[in-house]
């Protein structure tokens, strides 16, 4: 494994200093190994390293490229690590929501056009007073997407999309057994909108706080309640 790590970071190495760029085909591996002074089978362990998580891009019979290096491209591999988590982790994952997110909000309002936030407004209103929670999950999604796309950092939005995955599960989960969570949920993205249309970076900031805590609050004490902590007289 240690030699494949070194081959890793003699590609990284190639990548970072310019020596091959977005969209540049890879020497032959032949060539590469010599250059690198790597074994083949190294090389070959550690372009498939690199390949999944999007830097390299093997093509059959074509052979070898840097990709585009873009972020969405780069962030769809954390989409996929954080497919694979606990219920517990989702806490970790609401987390760092709670300290990026809002951020973006507050970001998005010196930027949001005024026909975004219509936009999300007309969303908002044919929902109703009473969605199933699976349809406000799903433009929950959305909603948080526009926002945070109008912040006009793409990292941040890519980094923020992988996140919204794992917490997805426990967002319908709260719906289905919290009694306000679906008119709360609401007034927040109803209280969120209302900010941004007033240019208000703090209020924006503040109530998509208030948004992800209130899930991240709950989700906790739920999973308490399912694994109470030992008595201490027991």
């Amino acid at each position: 494994m240690a030699v494949t790590d070194e081959a890793i970071e003699k590609i990284k190495g190639m990548i970072v200093s310019g020596a091959l760029r977005p969209g540049d085909r890879l020497p032959k591996e032949s060539e590469l190994a010599a250059d690198l002074g790597l074994s083949r089978n190294s090389l070959r362990e550690a372009v498939r390293a690199l390949a999944l998580i999007r830097i390299l891009d093997v093509r059959q019979g074509d052979g070898t490229y840097v990709t585009s290096l873009d972020p969405q491209l780069l962030l769809e591999a954390l989409s996929f690590v954080v497919d694979f988590h606990r219920d517990d982790t989702v806490l970790e994952f609401l987390a760092v929501r709670r300290i990026l997110e809002p951020a973006a909000t507050a970001a998005a309002c010196t930027r949001i056009e005024d026909a975004r936030i219509d936009a999300l407004q007309a969303q908002l209103d044919a929902l109703g007073p009473a969605p199933s929670v699976e349809e406000l999950v799903a433009s929950d999604l959305e909603f948080h997407r526009g926002i945070v796309q109008a912040s006009g950092n793409s990292v941040l939005c890519s980094l923020l999309d992988g996140l919204s995955g794992p917490t997805t599960r426990a967002r319908v989960w709260r719906g289905l057994t919290q009694e306000d969570a679906v008119s709360r949920t609401l007034h927040e993205h109803r209280m969120i909108l209302a900010a941004l249309r007033d240019r208000d970076a703090e209020a924006a900031r503040s109530w998509a706080t208030v948004h992800i805590a209130s899930v991240e609050q709950w989700l906790r004490s739920t999973l308490r309640a399912a694994n109470p902590l030992p008595s201490s007289h027991s």
